[in-house]
C-alpha cells in the first residue's frame, strides 16, 4: 500500500503541476483515464510544457499513464494526498506531518502536527475492497463509473460524519478536519483492545458494551466491531474505524449488530473467560 506524499515533494510542487492534478481530478469524475487532448484544452499549456510537467508528476508517483486504446493520465493515491494535505495546510489543520501509526485493509493512518498532535487517516480502498464494498455499502453506487480514489473519498466522507454525529456521547476520536480522503481527528494514545492488558475486563466490557448503545442510540451502528477496533488509553476505551457504519433502519441492521456485539463477546469469553448472554445484551440495546 502506498505511503503518503512527502512534505518536501508537496513544497516543491510547481503551480502548473498543481493545476494538472487538480484537473485530473475534475475529469475523472468522467474519464477512468482522462485523454491528453482533453487535459491539454483544459489546462491550455503547450505541448512541450504540458510533457514536462506530466513526467515530473509521473516521476513522483501522483499521475501515471495509459497510451492504449489512448492516450490518457490518471491520478493515483499520492497525488490526492497531496491536494488533500495542501488544502489541510492552508486551512492550518497541520502544520507538519509526522510518523507512520498503522496501516489497515482500507486505511494508512500518520500522526501529524498542527495547533496539537492529532491523526490522518488517509483512506485507501483498494482493488479488491473496493469491489466488497461497492456490494455491501449503501454509500457507493451500484453501477458507472467511480474510481477508487472517489470511494475513498466517500468512505472519508463517511468516517467523518459518523464521528461528528457520535462526539461526545460516544467515546470516539474527535473529529478536525476532513479534505478529499484524508480525516484529521485527535491522537489516542493507547494500544488496540486486542494488546491492552486489563485490570478490570469487567468494567471495560461494560464500558464496550455501553458505547455500542449509545452510538445505536443516535442511530448508528459500526458493523465491524471487534477487539481491532477498540483502543486502550489509560483505562478508556474508545471505538475506532467507523467508514463501515450503517444507519439503525438499515435492511441489514439487525444482523450487523447482532455481529458486533458477538465479536467483542467473544473475545472476552476467549481471554478473560467472561460469559454474557448475546440475546439479553442486544435485548437491552433495543429496549
Amino acid at each position: 500500500m502506498a505511503m503518503p506524499i512527502s512534505a518536501d515533494q508537496i513544497k516543491s510542487l510547481h503551480p502548473y503541476e498543481l493545476r494538472i492534478l487538480l484537473t485530473l481530478e475534475h475529469l475523472m469524475k468522467r474519464y477512468a483515464w482522462v485523454p491528453l487532448d482533453l487535459l491539454k484544452s483544459s489546462t491550455r499549456f503547450s505541448d512541450s510544457e504540458l510533457a514536462y510537467r506530466l513526467g515530473r508528476l509521473m516521476a513522483g508517483d501522483m499521475v501515471r499513464f495509459r497510451k492504449v486504446p489512448y492516450e490518457g493520465y490518471a491520478l493515483v493515491f499520492a497525488g490526492m494526498d497531496t491536494l488533500a494535505l495542501r488544502t489541510l495546510s492552508e486551512r492550518d489543520t497541520i502544520s507538519a506531518l509526522g510518523s507512520l501509526i498503522g496501516v489497515g485493509k482500507e486505511s494508512v493512518v500518520y500522526e501529524a502536527l498542527g495547533l496539537t498532535r492529532l491523526v490522518l487517516k488517509f483512506h485507501r480502498i483498494g482493488q479488491r475492497s473496493f469491489q466488497s464494498a461497492r456490494i455491501s455499502r449503501g454509500y457507493l453506487p451500484d453501477g458507472g463509473h467511480i474510481p477508487r480514489l472517489f470511494a475513498s473519498v466517500l468512505s472519508a466522507e463517511r468516517e467523518f460524519l459518523a464521528l461528528k454525529t457520535l462526539h461526545p456521547r460516544v467515546s470516539v476520536p474527535l473529529p478536525i478536519d476532513r479534505n478529499r480522503h484524508v480525516v484529521a481527528m485527535s491522537l489516542i494514545e493507547g494500544v488496540l483492545l486486542n494488546h491492552a492488558r486489563l485490570s478490570d475486563p469487567e468494567h471495560t466490557l461494560e464500558e464496550i458494551l455501553e458505547n455500542v448503545r449509545a452510538s445505536y442510540d443516535l442511530g448508528i451502528i459500526h458493523a465491524d466491531l471487534s477487539e481491532f477496533n477498540v483502543m486502550m488509553d489509560e483505562g478508556t476505551c474508545y471505538l475506532i474505524d467507523w467508514p463501515q457504519w450503517v444507519e439503525t433502519t438499515h435492511p441489514n441492521a439487525g444482523a450487523l449488530l447482532r455481529r458486533d456485539v458477538q465479536n467483542i463477546l467473544s473475545y472476552f469469553q476467549r481471554k478473560y473467560n467472561i460469559v454474557r448472554s448475546l440475546e439479553n445484551v442486544l435485548e437491552s440495546m433495543a429496549g
